[in-house]
């Protein structure tokens, strides 16, 4: 029988398939299911288990469990006679990632990529891992060896009983750890920054920067909850407290912007380093990192005059447009780790490697002094680029100035970057998801703020607004897809596809003063309030009532690798319901932080993003409303250089017919507080600055009202 003629579960499935992880596994010998109903009713027909592998595209043991075990032919005869294999891509389902991951942490202590579960044909688990090798080694089991097993166990009419029971246990636990609601309280108050920020300071390793004494992960929400913190220490006069919550923070940044972790050569950031140090980074470069590091750099540079951290963002930017960047618009998703199969091999280099790159000896000599290139190197006989000398020393050492110093170095980088640019590149996942996009629009809206070309900023932002809205939001149904990739439109938004995308259409209004970004920010967060909110729960599910019916239906109150989905969509929602008359998206937001207001005081550190709305809640929105045709430039100017906690930047036409016109656009009855009785005075452009109802007065000189909000 040949492929084309085999029943849908007898082939390998993956061809049909967009996804580039899932296209990855199109050809090996094992007969990949995608999940979806001719997949789940193959398992009930044949009443078989499913062997269900989660993974990602940038995934390095993802790799090296497809060499080991699924191209074995034989691992691949027991797969197909035994079970149904599917494979999920954990990008495009983040709701079954996070579903079996739940039970992975709760039964092994462990969760990760690749995840690997067998369930039962109704989609119950029994047993779950991660990684397996092919042959049991370092006290893991075998996969080959696990697949038998599990085989004859389900064959046999008595083991197969524990496994339904275990199933039945497990499934329980699962739907109490994502479904179970805590009783609700009171919302967080305002004394819940600084019990975040002293947790973060007792988390923080004060030798090398960040959080933690093993790997080493961004954890943006942590530099945010302490910039913020210190501000509101400094508010209160309490001088020494704000040094600290400073400190920590800006040796968190610097950490990053000056170890492997960032891409010296090319711009942008890897995932994590391996050690403690910041040196070796799993090379993967993942698009959300790529957002929300820079948004905590651009935090810290206006909090601490850092340059490094304003380079380290608009470098990001750089690579994000020439690297990541659709034709049309939207981003792409991921870089992969490893090229030639070799993990990391395009971004490490020896000495030979730059004197072959550099035209100028002293130049190449500068270049390895100041980025720790050495002949031992740092990672498997090579180096990955850190920041190893400052540029006084190496003045000093050189005998030249230290600006000739920075043009030599940066004239050796460019050099090595284009000589990098011959190598084989990593493979790019190119499908574009409308969340992480949004999370990128809002680090550009801001960087269009902060850095100069706000111009190119703002308009690399826009332009993947447009291209999402155009190519995942349906306008006749209020409804939102979660990815394109190669003209193809696919799965149901999650909850954090409308919460980060609708954050980065409002930062965009922000910057630009469209309405119509505006208005789509609005759009979406009417659709997270149908399709998300349950009034009787208290809280706002991952996944739209309308959608798949699962064996749980997930709440994200963690944040993780991204923000937590329910705490940036409380955030907006709290942002949003300035430019609504009435109260339904504060309420929303409100009544979900009572829900979870007992788990946010007790560990704010992982619930950073829930933490942050819940100070935006208690604190109020610093309202900055410019009642003019455009920004003026020494407003600009002052918005750029001033740190403006839960500063939400909204503009209004002069003129009221104007503003009738914008209220038509926005489908709004009424004139929304924020803009209301806000005129011009003089015919100058005005600022309104407002906190909890309480106001400046109305002014020309937008410096003079920040100074009353610092007052207040």
């Amino acid at each position: 029988m040949t492929d084309t003629d085999a029943g849908p579960a007898e082939r390998n499935r993956l061809d049909e398939e967009e996804s580039p992880y899932l296209r990855q596994h199109a050809d090996n010998p094992v007969n990949w299911q995608p999940w979806d109903q001719q997949a789940l009713d193959a398992a009930e027909d044949r009443d078989v288990p499913i062997f269900l592998s989660v993974g990602y595209s940038a995934c390095h043991w993802c790799h090296v469990m497809e060499d080991e075990s699924f191209e074995d032919e034989g691992i691949a005869r027991i797969l197909n006679e035994n079970f149904v294999p599917i494979k999920v891509d954990r990008e495009e389902r983040p709701d079954l990632d996070s579903i079996y991951q739940t039970i992975s942490q709760a039964v092994t202590g462990r969760g990760g990529w690749p995840l690997s579960v067998w369930l039962t044909p109704d989609g119950r688990p029994f047993y779950v891992g991660t990684y397996f090798p092919k042959e049991g080694k370092r006290g893991r089991p075998g996969f080959r060896n696990l697949l038998t097993g599990i085989a004859d166990s389900w064959a046999d009419d008595e083991d197969r009983r524990e496994m339904e029971n275990r199933a039945d246990q497990w499934t329980d636990a699962i739907e109490g750890e994502l479904e179970s609601v805590p009783d609700p309280g009171e919302a967080p108050g305002k004394d819940l920054l600084e019990s975040a920020a002293d947790a973060a300071v007792r988390s923080a390793d004060r030798e090398h920067g960040g959080f933690g004494t093993g790997q080493k992960f961004p954890q943006t929400g942590r530099v945010h909850l302490l910039l913020r913190a210190a501000d509101r220490a400094d508010d209160r006069g309490d001088d020494e407290t704000a040094d600290e919550y400073r400190e920590v923070a800006t040796e968190a940044l610097s950490a990053m912007a000056e170890g492997g972790i960032f891409d010296h050569a090319g711009g942008g950031f890897h995932r994590y380093t391996v050690d403690r140090e910041w040196v070796v980074p799993h090379f993967e470069k993942m698009l959300y990192d790529n957002a929300e590091i820079p948004r905590a750099m651009l935090a810290g540079y206006q909090v601490a005059g850092d340059d490094r951290y304003a380079e380290a963002a608009r470098r990001t930017f750089e690579f994000v447009e020439r690297e990541m960047t659709h034709p049309e618009g939207g981003f792409y998703s991921t870089l992969d780790a490893q090229s030639e199969g070799e993990e990391g091999k395009f971004y490490v280099w020896t000495p030979q490697e730059i004197r072959d790159a550099v035209a100028d000896d002293t130049a190449a000599d500068l270049f390895c002094d100041r980025f720790g290139v050495t002949e031992s190197g740092n990672f498997e006989g090579k180096t990955v680029l850190t920041v190893s000398e400052s540029i006084p020393a190496l003045a000093d050492e050189y005998e030249m100035s230290e600006s000739e110093v920075e043009e030599t170095v940066e004239s050796a980088r460019q050099q090595v970057f284009e000589t990098r640019a011959e190598r084989v590149r990593p493979r790019r996942d190119e499908k574009v998801l409308a969340g992480w996009n949004g999370l990128l629009i809002s680090a550009l809206a801001e960087g269009a703020l902060v850095l100069d070309d706000s111009a190119r900023w703002t308009d690399l932002a826009a332009d993947a607004l447009g291209f999402v809205r155009e190519t995942l939001w349906d306008e006749a149904d209020g409804t939102l897809s979660r990815r394109f990739k190669d003209g193809d439109v696919a799965i149901e938004g999650y909850l954090e596809d409308y919460a980060f995308l609708a954050r980065g259409a409002l930062n965009l209004y922000e910057t630009t003063g469209d309405p119509d970004h505006l208005g789509f920010a609005l759009d979406l967060a009417d659709a997270v309030r149908t399709e998300f909110w349950d009034p009787d729960a208290g809280t706002i599910y991952f996944t739209p009532e309308s959608g798949e019916e699962l064996v749980a239906r997930p709440q994200e109150p963690h944040d993780q690798s991204t923000p937590s989905s329910l705490g940036v969509a409380a955030d907006t929602l709290l942002a949003l319901s300035h430019f609504r008359a009435d109260d339904d998206f504060a309420d929303i937001a409100e009544r979900v932080l009572e829900t979870r207001g007992q788990q946010v005081r007790s560990n704010p550190l992982q619930h950073a993003s829930l933490a942050l709305a819940a100070d935006r809640h208690a604190r109020g929105s610093l309202e900055v409303t410019v009642v003019a045709d455009r920004v003026p430039a020494p407003w600009r100017e002052e918005l750029a250089a001033r740190y403006l906690p839960t500063r939400l930047l909204s503009r209004r036409p002069p003129e009221d017919d104007e503003l009738s016109t914008w209220l038509d656009r926005l489908g709004l009855g009424e004139v929304p507080p924020i803009w209301a009785d806000r005129n011009q005075r003089g015919g100058e452009p005005t600022a309104y600055v407002c906190r909890n109802f309480t106001c400046s007065p109305p002014t020309t000189d937008l410096a003079e009202a920040l100074d009353w909000a610092d007052g207040e």
